[in-house]
């Protein structure tokens, strides 16, 4: 099912699915599997580009050199951008911490107090997805293998996908937006 919301599409299935990131299962398969790099927006991409000798510190060196020689973004087929890929596999901007669990250079400098911007909005908002069109967006609950443990964690947790996705639906939407997805959510239920 879907609903709208100011001008947004919305599947209903960001209330009925569970999902809390299980990292110790998974160890950040998303961010060194798939079809492609994560999704940027202009200002993430001038974000990046600006503060990228910032960043560099918390790369691997294969991410450090990928991005010299590609940039740190490609278009995709469908002509978006994304971030380079290491050997068309995982994004430039993946480490590796001590259990050996993909985390985001972005991030973690961000976390740090390095930068003051976080990871691409797409990383931190999955898995939902926004697909944009001219007059609306649609905001989607995306399904995928790797996150079977999430999954698995979110019906135990009995937490939504989108109260999990609190801080980024705020950052992208705003308070309000989130807020009245709680009062929809009541009346789904």
């Amino acid at each position: 099912m879907l609903f709208e919301l100011e001008n947004k599409i919305v599947s209903t299935e960001i209330f009925s699915r569970k999902f809390v990131c299980d990292l110790k299962a998974c160890k950040g398969a998303c961010c060194i599997e798939g079809d492609g790099g994560a999704p940027l927006e202009i200002d993430e991409i001038e974000n990046i580009q600006t503060n990228l000798e910032t960043i560099k510190k918390y790369m691997r060196p294969e991410g450090i050199q990928t991005v010299e020689t590609n940039g740190i973004h490609y278009k995709d087929a469908d002509g978006d951008a994304v971030t380079t890929l290491i050997n068309n596999k995982e994004c430039a901007f993946v480490f590796f911490d001590e259990n050996n669990s993909a985390k985001c250079s972005i991030e973690h400098a961000f976390k740090k107090g390095d930068i003051d911007f976080n990871k691409p909005l797409s990383c931190h908002l999955y898995p939902i997805r926004i697909k944009k069109f001219n007059d609306y967006s649609a905001i989607n609950f995306e399904s995928w293998d790797i996150c079977k443990p999430a999954c698995s964690c979110g019906e135990q947790l009995n937490i939504p996908v989108y109260k999990f996705l609190k801080e980024p639906l705020i950052r992208a939407f705003g308070e309000d937006f989130f807020f009245e997805l709680t009062e929809i959510e009541k009346e789904f239920k």
